[in-house]
């Protein structure tokens, strides 16, 4: 019978090695996994969360050079912030998906740091692709006891970036829980997210989300060929009100102006999410990736409710060249 039992263990870690080898050697997709594997896209998730479980996968980067310690501690300086770190990028500036998984992997490294033991944690999560780079390189990280919630509604197009999805990945990778709000990323208009706010399960998220401990969020860009542009999630007056009202940047669907100031556009009040002036018991992360986000990340800086900053390298010295 333990010789029955160990054969199926043993099965069962291959396979799960398998899956990790084709994902992360192998460069495929989740959903090319599946499809190679004949498995459905979420047992390829929950098999990729115990192989970094189980310590089959494990990813470091080695990140404290003197120069991006000069230039974090220059960055924590200026903007009054607890903590920076630059990641190395010995890359051309515009290889943005170099840069985004670097952050990502800071990113991931800072939420095991603060997720480790059984201490009970609620989280607030943003959206975007670094912090769905963070959600690719978590490893080796359990605790039951945490609680990942949305700081904004969702988008219409499922994707592994998308607010929903990164809290999800993250409940799956650590045996936490994942608390969505249920709602849209952007209403059509003020009236119409007045409405939804005052829907139970809305509120009710929203509550939690706001009491959370800490919260990891991306900078937005607002320019042409940003995915917040290109995503289709704003109408034709929204997209003017963006470029008449001089918006730079988003962070959690919180429009900026250049100087850090909150857009006086009714944009900003059509969109359910946590604001600026709600976390201020919490501790608050931005990440930022790829010398285009420049604009928008000096703009979040700006606004003062940032604690710490997670940044590549090309960007932190553009961002330190301001100064």
């Amino acid at each position: 019978m333990d010789r029955g039992r160990n054969l199926v263990g043993k099965q069962q870690n291959d396979g799960i090695a398998q899956v990790a080898w084709l994902y992360y050697v192998g460069n495929l997709s989740q959903q090319e996994v599946s499809a190679k594997l004949g498995i459905s896209r979420f047992k390829v998730l929950r098999m990729l969360a115990d192989a970094r479980r189980l310590g089959m996968v494990r990813i470091s980067v080695e990140h404290r050079t003197s120069h991006t310690l000069a230039l974090a501690d220059r960055l924590a300086k200026a903007f009054n912030l607890k903590e920076v770190q630059v990641a190395p990028v010995p890359v051309a500036q515009d290889d943005f998906d170099y840069a985004r998984k670097a952050v990502g992997i800071l990113a991931a490294a800072y939420l095991a740091r603060i997720v480790a033991g059984n201490q009970p944690l609620t989280i607030g999560i943003g959206w975007g692709r670094t912090l769905s780079a963070m959600a690719d390189n978590l490893t080796g990280t359990t605790n039951r006891n945490l609680t990942f919630v949305s700081l904004t509604g969702s988008v219409s197009h499922a994707s592994h970036t998308a607010p929903g999805d990164v809290c999800m990945r993250l409940a799956a990778q650590t045996g936490g829980r994942a608390m969505l709000l249920p709602a849209p990323f952007v209403t059509d208009d003020e009236a119409a997210c007045a409405l939804i706010l005052g829907q139970r399960l809305v509120g009710q998220t929203l509550t939690m989300a706001r009491n959370a401990t800490h919260a990891i969020m991306s900078v937005g860009e607002c320019r042409k060929g940003a995915v917040l542009f290109e995503s289709g999630l704003f109408s034709d007056d929204q997209i003017d009100q963006l470029h008449s009202g001089g918006v730079v940047g988003d962070c959690c669907g919180v429009f900026y102006t250049a100087d850090g100031k909150i857009a006086e556009i009714p944009l900003n009040r059509s969109t359910p999410c946590v604001r600026p002036g709600e976390m201020g018991n919490m501790d608050t992360v931005i990440t930022a990736a790829g010398i285009t986000k420049l604009a928008a990340t000096l703009a979040v800086l700006r606004a003062g409710f940032v604690d710490r900053l997670l940044v590549d390298e090309n960007l932190a010295r553009a961002l330190s060249d301001t100064l």
